[in-house]
């Protein structure tokens, strides 16, 4: 067994001792399904396990950009009212919620013909074509800019699709123009990363 993954392995023994949202081996080789040569990402994590990378999108996945502070209340929304959601992760301020390919090309449509457009923040929607950079499954001690909150921890996770996302962006865009205090799954910042219930996912 590669370093790598006896330190995947060895995290999940600690996962009662951390916050921090983790990858398992079948996570990562599903994250390494994404590229045409699935090793050599695999090798690549290996040599270099805390090294974040590029992925495609568009086949085992598709990833919806959103601002970090909207990417929460979306979260709130799928965990407390909706289905839970698929892998997420964050890098530089902003969050990464892994989706079901072909997402990226509906939901900008769902959102104009709801109507719902002009209400929720630009979403930077990453499909055919396009490449994300994604937090080492490996690295336990990543900053707070890139890091996994919902680490994949199998290698067919389930993935929320365009119908889902969209009932998120819209739960979301109401829940921030109601001015009254709501309560949010999140600890403050300083408490580190945010943890989820993963048996809820489908």
């Amino acid at each position: 067994m590669s370093d790598v993954f006896s330190l995947l392995r060895d995290s999940d023994r600690d996962r009662t001792h951390t916050q921090a949202a983790e990858v398992t081996p079948a996570g990562a080789a599903w994250l390494a399904s994404a590229v045409a040569y699935p090793r050599s990402t695999l090798s690549l994590w290996e040599s270099r396990p805390v090294a974040p990378v590029v992925l495609p999108c568009g086949s085992a996945f598709d990833v919806v950009n959103v601002p970090a502070m909207f990417g929460r209340r979306m979260l709130d929304a799928l965990w407390a009212e909706g289905p839970g959601c698929g892998p997420v992760a964050t890098h530089r301020g902003r969050m990464l919620l892994f989706t079901a390919p072909g997402t990226a090309q509906r939901l900008p449509s769902l959102l104009d013909w709801e109507e719902w457009g002009s209400e929720v923040p630009p979403l930077l929607c990453h499909g055919v074509g396009d490449a994300v950079t994604v937090p080492s499954p490996a690295r336990t001690d990543a900053p707070a800019g890139a890091r996994w909150v919902v680490a994949p921890d199998t290698r067919h996770p389930w993935l929320p699709g365009p119908e889902v996302m969209l009932w998120a962006c819209v739960r979301a865009a109401r829940a921030t123009s109601v001015s009254s205090p709501r309560i949010s799954i999140f600890p403050p910042a300083d408490q580190g990363a945010n943890v989820y219930d993963v048996t809820r996912r489908r």
